[in-house]
């Protein structure tokens, strides 16, 4: 199920259910703007967010998969917030230990350049300059063989038979 549709059809449900109660005892449970905070962070708030990005870090979930680089930089920097890490090494090794095995290797072949093992901002920057390369050969490589592959055709709009240039 898409992830979307499953929060609205969970916003859905929490709506319907405290309309039922309202309905069912003749109180709205809702009666302040702490109160519907309060419900709302009950209902749609992880319990605890730090545990989840810390346990989520020290796993393989968060890693790059099938994600474009931003989405991963994106993702990758949240779980961080979360969790609570600041320190520069943990935070380099987690983040290069999650990205597509292609652009791990790309990084540490640079020829100059090759970010430290504590500069994360570096790591961040080399990334996606690498994606940006990919991204770019792969968009000239696909104009090229479309190039190559389309049929060759005569400067000329209209077809003028051969045997008009053979003398006799």
């Amino acid at each position: 199920m898409d992830f979307h549709l499953f929060q609205r059809w969970t916003s859905y449900e929490v709506v319907r259910n405290l309309f039922c109660q309202e309905a069912d005892t003749g109180i709205f449970l809702i009666q302040s703007w702490t109160d519907f905070k309060q419900q709302f962070q009950s209902q749609f708030f992880l319990v605890n967010t730090e545990a989840d990005a810390v346990n989520a870090l020290e796993g393989s979930s968060y890693y790059q998969g099938n994600q474009t680089v931003d989405n991963y930089l994106d993702s990758f920097l949240t779980l961080v917030s979360d969790a609570g890490y600041t320190d520069p090494q943990t935070l380099v090794v987690k983040f290069h230990q999650g990205l597509k095995s292609n652009i791990q290797s790309q990084i540490a072949i640079m020829p100059f350049g090759q970010p430290t093992d504590t500069d994360l901002e570096a790591w961040y920057a080399a990334t996606q300059r690498i994606d940006q390369a990919w991204l770019t050969n792969e968009a000239f490589q696909s104009t090229l063989q479309s190039t190559t592959t389309a049929p060759m055709r005569s400067a000329f709009p209209w077809s003028i038979p051969l045997s008009m240039f053979c003398l006799s």
